[in-house]
């Protein structure tokens, strides 16, 4: 029988202040990692081509914007330490509608995603049988029926998580990162081991064949769309952020937390990207990718044992795995902010009165990514969703970087409160940096989401965001007339905090 959580710290909203510090860094390092580390570096040689031996470079220049976000998103936490995080921020700093409409966009990519995430986990289990032998279980895997099926056990079972509270969220997260991180060191051991040399011994060996060796010539056009693929894979760190009404020491913990997850899976990326590459020659990475999907597992397979190799793919399963948790605490505490504001049901505040969590916000949240689920499977495009959560956080970033330059001017009784980045200076340097290199990054993404070829417009991610954005619009001016007509100060309610 699990342990009961502890009661709240404050009952004004019904929240238990009971996550450390060390459960704030894996949920942004579960969110952030996933299983795209395992294919991204290596498939964006057919989705940029050209890009050829400068993956390393170009993930390494992706960071430099989620470095300014992260120092955004610390500033902030660290003045408002609250459940609902960006919402909370870009109302209290900005404009209570930036807020919520970035916000509900961000919510719906973000629950599509984890919907996609869980109908995805299945075709690596399905692997991990295949390399194992068990061919009649891996077939089953295969089956419409028993992949939904198994795609939504996995996702309620982290809602249930999720809805036992705090301890036993930090008890399933906390060892699965480590056991992703355990996993993936693997494939960075290894590739450091070996080298090219030994790779066109294996290769010739195994298919003999050769390494076709290539020039290359540097594109910075190339070099930038690949850097904005490569972007996505640090979105997530925001989701420390959202749980802000139920850390411990915020205003020290979540700009810590933070810093923790971005540090650690940038490094993380680099080394297991470095590794492959180290082994691997672009070359081969790229005439592969340009007629097959391809993954880090099928790289390294060439140096190493089938038990091996299925260690990699049960990393790539877990990663995947990790995102789940996390991502649900994310979005359901969006809900819950929303909720606390009155311009969403405000039966979304309701807490669990055993386990102190947001139970309502929680199931809606696990509904959602169930339609993600089914449309994964019934429309047969993974990706929407995703681009959707990308241009998404992209505004999001834009606008906690807008909100740091906004703060002292539009409510200066929270800027008094930042306790990280003091010198006004410094904040504005790095908030004004992460304008500019956000907002190439957006439209980046933007014109590499509108040229690109699809079967019909809404497969495109930007009209649908709009078509969100509208949406959210629409619900936004109906709460905020019903607050008005209620008798609400709604300046009042905007310019100070939730409840604790």
């Amino acid at each position: 029988m699990s342990p009961r959580n502890p009661p709240p710290t404050s009952t004004s909203s019904g929240l238990s202040r009971q996550m450390g510090l060390l459960g704030l860094a894996s949920t942004g390092i579960c969110s952030m990692l996933g299983a795209s580390i395992y294919i991204v570096p290596f498939m964006i040689q057919r989705n940029v081509p050209g890009i050829g031996p400068d993956v390393l470079m170009a993930f390494l220049f992706a960071a430099v914007p989620a470095v300014l976000a992260a120092f955004a998103y610390s500033i902030l936490a660290s003045a408002m330490p609250r459940a609902g995080g960006s919402y909370i921020y870009a109302s209290r700093g900005l404009h209570p509608y930036l807020g919520f409409v970035a916000s509900f966009a961000q919510w719906f990519g973000l629950s599509i995603a984890i919907g996609v995430v869980s109908y995805v986990i299945v075709p690596f289990l399905r692997d991990i049988a295949t390399a194992i032998g068990w061919n009649d279980l891996a077939a089953m895997l295969e089956t419409g029926i028993v992949r939904v099926s198994l795609a939504l056990m996995v996702l309620w079972f982290f809602v249930w998580v999720n809805i036992r509270g705090v301890t036993i969220y930090e008890r399933t997260v906390i060892p699965l990162m480590f056991l992703m991180f355990g996993l993936g060191a693997i494939v960075i051991v290894a590739g450091f081991t070996f080298d090219q040399s030994d790779f066109a011994t294996a290769l010739s060996l195994r298919e003999n064949r050769q390494v076709i060796p290539s020039t290359h010539t540097f594109s910075l056009s190339v070099f930038l769309s690949a850097s904005a693929v490569l972007f996505s894979s640090f979105i997530g760190f925001d989701s420390i952020a959202q749980a802000g009404g139920e850390a411990k020491n915020p205003h020290r913990s979540l700009p810590l937390a933070i810093g923790i997850a971005v540090v650690a899976v940038g490094s993380f990326y680099m080394l297991f990207t470095g590794a492959v590459y180290h082994a691997v020659p672009w070359t081969f990475v790229a005439e592969e990718a340009s007629k097959k999907d391809i993954t880090a597992p099928g790289l390294m397979s060439y140096f190493l044992s089938p038990g091996w190799t299925v260690a990699i793919v049960a990393g790539a399963a877990v990663a995947l795995t990790n995102d789940l948790p996390a991502m649900l605490l994310s979005v359901s505490r969006l809900m819950f902010a929303w909720a606390e504001d009155g311009i969403f049901p405000k039966s979304v505040t309701k807490i669990h009165p055993k386990y102190y969590t947001p139970h309502l916000a929680i199931l809606l949240s696990g509904v959602m990514a169930s339609i993600g689920i089914l449309g994964s499977h019934f429309a047969g495009d993974f990706f929407l969703g995703i681009d959707i959560m990308v241009t998404s956080m992209l505004v999001n970033f834009l606008l906690m970087c807008v909100t740091v330059i906004s703060l002292p001017s539009h409510n200066p009784t929270m800027s008094k409160e930042i306790k990280v980045v003091r010198s006004r200076s410094l904040q504005l340097i790095l908030a004004w940096s992460g304008v500019l290199i956000l907002s190439g990054f957006l439209i980046i993404h933007i014109i590499k989401d509108l040229t690109s070829t699809v079967d019909a417009w809404y497969f495109h991610s930007t009209p649908v965001w709009i078509i969100i954005m509208i949406l959210a619009s629409l619900i936004y001016i109906h709460e905020l007339q019903k607050l008005k007509k209620s008798g609400v100060d709604v300046d009042d309610l905007f310019s100070k905090l939730p409840p604790e």
